[in-house]
C-alpha cells in the first residue's frame, strides 16, 4: 500500500528568521516561548511606540472590539474625525489634512500619487539610500535594485546623490517633477540626518517649482526623535507627511497628511480597511498615551543620554541619531555581535547594512533601561 504524504501549506520563506518565538510583551520587555525575558531596543522595526500592551491601548482596543471592529468608508466614522483633530493638534500641522490608509509603502504610494494628480507630472526625484516601501511606486524610490522586479523599472523616478541640491535642481529643470520624495531620517540607508541647509535648500526649491515635498516619516516620525516629525528639527513644514509604524503601536496602520493646497475629489484615493474602527480607537489612545507620559519629551531626554553614554565606549567607529533612533557604527559586521546580544544578552536590536546596529526602541524607554542596554553592550563587544 502507497502511503501518501500529507501535503501541508508552507510559510513563503522570505524572512531569516531568529530561532525564538517571541509569545508576550510588557512594556519595554518581550518574552519568548521559554519564558525568557529580553529588553527589547527595536521595538519590532520601530512600530513599538507607547510600550507592548500598555494598559490604556488594550483598553481602547478591547472597547471598540465589543462593538465594532469594522465597517466600510461609505458611511461616517467620527473616530476617523477624533483621530484626525487629535493627530493635528500633537503634529503641528493642524490646517492639514487626513488621509488613513495600512500601511507605510501604502502610504508613500498615495502621497506620490496625490503629488502627480496635483501637478499633472509624471516623475519623482529620490535620493540614494533611500527606502520607501516594497510595493510599486514606492520601491521604485527605494535604492535597492535588489529588491525592484522588472516590472518597477520604469522612468517614474530618478534617484539622486543624498543631500545634493544641485541634482535636485538639474533634475527639476526638466520641467516633469511632479515630487521631491525624502526621508526625515534615513533608516535602512543607515541612520543618515540630511542636514538643516540642505532641507531649508530643498523647501525652498521645490516650493519655487511647484514641485510637491513629501517627507516620509514612517520610521523617523510619530515623536520617535524628540519631535514630532524629524523634519521639525530643520524648522521647515512639508506639502505631504507620510507615517505608519508607531501610529497604532503594532495594528497595521498607516497615514499621510497633506496641505489645503491638495483639493480632494470623490474617487482619486481609496481603501478598504483603512481608517477602521479599531485602528482609529488604538491610535486615538496612543496619541492620549503620548500627551499623558510625554513621551516625545521622553524620547529626546533618553535619547541624548542613550547617545552621550553610546559615544564613551571605545571600539565604535561613529554613532548617529536623534532621540530613540539610534545608529552604532562599526569597523566590522555586526552579525555576530547582535547574536551575541540576543542570545547570550537577552536584548534585541536591529541593523542597518552590514556594520551597524539599529536601536528604535518604544518610546517608553528609561533612563535606567538604557544604562542596562549600555551595560549589556559592553559585556557583548
Amino acid at each position: 500500500m502507497i502511503i501518501q504524504k500529507k501535503k501541508v501549506m508552507k510559510l513563503f520563506d522570505v524572512y531569516p528568521l531568529f530561532d525564538i518565538e517571541i509569545v508576550k510583551g510588557v512594556g519595554c520587555h518581550t518574552y519568548d516561548a521559554s519564558g525568557t525575558e529580553y529588553l527589547d531596543l527595536y521595538g519590532g522595526h520601530a512600530v513599538i511606540s507607547v510600550g507592548h500592551s500598555h494598559p490604556h491601548y488594550i483598553d481602547a482596543l478591547k472597547k471598540q472590539a465589543e462593538n465594532l471592529v469594522f465597517y466600510s468608508n461609505s458611511v461616517i466614522n467620527s473616530l476617523q474625525v477624533r483621530l484626525a483633530e487629535k493627530l493635528g493638534k500633537a503634529c503641528g500641522y493642524d490646517d492639514y489634512q487626513l488621509f488613513l490608509i495600512n500601511s507605510g509603502a501604502e502610504a508613500n504610494e498615495n502621497a506620490m500619487k496625490l503629488a502627480s494628480f496635483h501637478t499633472g507630472k509624471p516623475r519623482v526625484i529620490a535620493f540614494s539610500k533611500a527606502f520607501h516601501g516594497r510595493t510599486s511606486l514606492a520601491v521604485e524610490a527605494t535604492d535597492n535594485p535588489k529588491i525592484q522586479a522588472p516590472v518597477n523599472a520604469t522612468p517614474n523616478v530618478t534617484i539622486v546623490p543624498f543631500c545634493d541640491i544641485d541634482a535636485v535642481k538639474a533634475e527639476i529643470a526638466k520641467g516633469d517633477v511632479a515630487a521631491v520624495i525624502i526621508e526625515g531620517i534615513q533608516g535602512v540607508g543607515g541612520i543618515q540626518i540630511p542636514s538643516d541647509e540642505f532641507m531649508h535648500q530643498l523647501r525652498a526649491l521645490t516650493q519655487e517649482s511647484g514641485v510637491v515635498l513629501i517627507l516620509d516619516e514612517i520610521q523617523s516620525g510619530y515623536g520617535r526623535t524628540g519631535k514630532f516629525f524629524a523634519h521639525q528639527w530643520s524648522g521647515i513644514k512639508a506639502d505631504i507627511v507620510t507615517m505608519a509604524k508607531g501610529i497604532c503601536n503594532g495594528y497595521p496602520m498607516g497615514a499621510l497628511i497633506c496641505s489645503p493646497e491638495f483639493k480632494p475629489v470623490y474617487g482619486m484615493l481609496g481603501t478598504t480597511f483603512g481608517g477602521n474602527h479599531l485602528g482609529c480607537a488604538g491610535a486615538i489612545a496612543v496619541l492620549e498615551i503620548f500627551e499623558k507620559e510625554q513621551l516625545v519629551e521622553n524620547a529626546r531626554k533618553v535619547g541624548e543620554h542613550l547617545l552621550s553614554e553610546l559615544k564613551k565606549i571605545p571600539g565604535i567607529k561613529e554613532v548617529r541619531g536623534r532621540g530613540l533612533m539610534i545608529g552604532i557604527e562599526f569597523d566590522y559586521p555586526v552579525k555576530e555581535l547582535r547574536s551575541r546580544l540576543i542570545h547570550e544578552q537577552h536584548v534585541f536590536t536591529g541593523a542597518s547594512g552590514t556594520n551597524m546596529i539599529r536601536l528604535l526602541p518604544p518610546l517608553t524607554l528609561t533612563i535606567a533601561q538604557a544604562d542596562e542596554f549600555i551595560t549589556r553592550l559592553k559585556s557583548a563587544l
